[in-house]
């Protein structure tokens, strides 16, 4: 069977009895038309069945409507919750997604990037903290960055002081008897710092017996096993007998955490009191569910895509306004009381 041509604008403009010129404008700037014309036109779409060819249009008008994405890893929970909730804005927004996976390597990154600006991607949303924002920001695209260093360029954040303050703060509730926070080593221009400066001013208004171990604790779960059992070790030593208040930086490493406690001792041992961060799926789906400083992924996804939609269609006008100064958003975050803290809890 003789397969059916393609309707092109010409068939179109033929068929409105308007110029070629008149569709491509329909199609690249549609506000340039009256709202009879749009619906002439939009009409005229549905009756010829017209099927839009993307790469005619992008050959067209230069717009991809790609958005590059570089994460660290997708170990972390809550990076693949981030951009599973990054992906699903693509009904809200219509733009599609190039994913890169960086595994904080610097230069890797860097090929990335120039593989994502080879593909002509309208902007940038970067998870990943091994690239300054100063060197993002000579690249000239519009770039969000989530949770990084973000001096230079456009971001959306947690309120990661708040979350350090209301994690400290459950633990201290209990009336723990020492207070732990374990973090990897964090430079203190990146947001997550606000998590340990929580922490430490809560210990310090109050008095507190605290400690914090910085520790790479990896990415992949082998990793992350080893570093964790020489920290419990470590903590057994020196705390043993003592009530332990143990604030851990995400959820993924907090469940890790959780396990070897488990299996060392068959249970949740009545002398920890453990807090995660991130309210990722992992701290619901845990053995025990696990007590934690929620973000909200899908907030944080969606405006960090907003934010970047504006810039890339803003840089589409005939005389762009290019931001002042970065914008940067901060999200409040919220605590869940789960059974690793409230023990009292049914299992």
């Amino acid at each position: 069977m003789r397969q059916k041509k393609n309707v092109t604008f010409d068939d179109i403009a033929k068929y409105t009895n308007f110029s070629k010129t008149t569709i491509s404008r329909y199609f690249n700037n549609p506000d340039s038309l009256t709202l009879e014309n749009q619906e002439i036109i939009s009409k005229a779409l549905v009756e010829l069945n017209y099927k839009e060819n993307k790469v005619a249009r992008i050959l067209a008008n230069g717009n991809t409507e790609f958005i590059g994405i570089v994460i660290p890893n997708l170990h972390n929970h809550y990076y693949s919750e981030m951009l599973n909730q990054i992906l699903q804005t693509y009904e809200q927004f219509g733009y599609k997604f190039l994913v890169f996976i960086g595994n904080e390597h610097a230069d890797t990154e860097r090929q990335y990037i120039q593989e994502l600006l080879a593909y002509k991607i309208e902007g940038l949303i970067i998870l990943s903290f091994t690239i300054p924002s100063k060197e993002l920001a000579n690249l000239h695209i519009p770039i969000v960055t989530i949770e990084r260093e973000d001096q230079y360029v456009c971001s959306v954040n947690t309120d990661n002081y708040m979350g350090g303050v209301q994690a400290t703060s459950l633990l201290v509730s209990h009336h723990c008897d020492v207070f732990i926070h374990i973090n990897t080593p964090t430079a203190p221009d990146i947001p997550a710092y606000g998590r340990i400066r929580g922490f430490l001013d809560i210990c310090r208004e109050k008095n507190l017996n605290h400690r914090i171990i910085y520790k790479n604790l990896g990415n992949t779960y082998e990793a992350m096993r080893k570093s964790l059992t020489e920290v419990l070790d470590e903590l057994e030593r020196d705390y043993h007998g003592l009530k332990k208040g143990i604030f851990i930086s995400s959820d993924t490493h907090a469940n890790v955490f959780l396990n070897l406690l488990i299996q060392r001792y068959g249970n949740l041992p009545s002398d920890y009191y453990l807090v995660g961060f991130d309210d990722s799926p992992i701290s619901t789906e845990a053995v025990i569910p696990i007590s934690t400083v929620g973000q909200h992924i899908d907030q944080i996804a969606y405006e960090a895509v907003k934010l970047l939609v504006e810039q890339m269609n803003e840089r589409k006008k005939r005389k762009p306004t290019p931001l002042e100064k970065p914008v940067h958003k901060v999200i409040t975050p919220y605590l869940i009381r789960r059974e690793t803290t409230e023990k009292e809890l049914p299992h």
